[in-house]
């Protein structure tokens, strides 16, 4: 247990979410009411807050289980805002908070329900063009694209 954790329980009794014991040391905090964040389970260091009616599977507590060891290696509390960085960094790159978030690539993807997009914008900055190339009539098709 760190002082993340210790956060996560001060915030589940400020918000009167009932707290019981989960799998892998975790401790679920029921029937979190705020809309922020949006999604439907979120860990604050060792708690697992989930939204009222969420069904946790298996794979989604491994998923809660791979933050909370992240947290862990990011010594606890620093592990907020570089995740915020690593959200901010996959809108920009994917277009949305997960795909090219390190966080919850390395808790898994799937996991967590996520589904993997393609990058919209190279490592340098450029958008990425995922229209398919036009052929036109007079001349081979434009680059990188295939004849139809």
């Amino acid at each position: 247990m760190n002082l993340s954790t210790v956060l996560g329980l001060v915030a589940a009794a400020v918000l009167r979410c009932p707290l019981t014991p989960a799998p892998h040391g975790l401790v679920q905090a029921r029937n979190y009411p705020l809309a922020f964040p949006d999604g439907a389970a979120f860990t604050v260091g060792n708690v697992v807050f989930t939204r009222p009616g969420l069904r946790m599977t298996p794979e989604l507590w491994r998923h809660e289980s791979g933050h909370a060891t992240q947290y862990a290696v990011c010594l606890g509390l620093p592990f907020l805002p570089l995740y915020f960085l690593a959200v901010g960094w996959s809108l920009w790159r994917c277009g949305d908070t997960a795909s090219a978030n390190l966080f919850e690539r390395t808790a898994g993807l799937t996991l967590g329900g996520y589904r993997e997009r393609a990058p919209i914008r190279a490592w340098h900055g450029r958008r990425l063009d995922r229209r398919p190339a036009e052929r036109h009539d007079d001349g081979p098709p434009s680059p990188g694209g295939t004849p139809a």
